[in-house]
């Protein structure tokens, strides 16, 4: 399954704070029908991300009946983004 769309990177200040961009609804519903194929436990659906010319394989997080994409520090940094931009997305999931 390859998914393409753009989302705002919002901050999420907990114990363990992250930066994410959230999955659209309607891409959510594809990925919905497909995570019991591919779902490894807690709802997680490993993915592989590419944002500009960065590229890493990570797991979408299931949040408020969707799912959003960690960004590590070092994607972030090599894109040049902070809180707030708007970023395109593209992700690649292995059925």
């Amino acid at each position: 399954m390859h998914l393409e769309f753009s989302g705002e990177i919002w901050f999420w200040k907990g114990p363990a704070p992250w930066h994410f961009v959230s999955v659209p609804a309607d891409e959510c519903d594809e990925l919905e029908a497909t995570s019991s194929f591919v779902s490894y436990g807690w709802g997680m659906i490993p993915v592989t991300v590419q944002i500009g010319k960065t590229r890493w394989t990570t797991s979408l997080w299931p949040k408020d009946g969707g799912y959003v994409v960690p960004l590590k520090a070092a994607v972030r940094d090599a894109e040049g983004l902070g809180i707030g931009d708007l970023t395109s997305v593209v992700l690649r999931v292995d059925i």
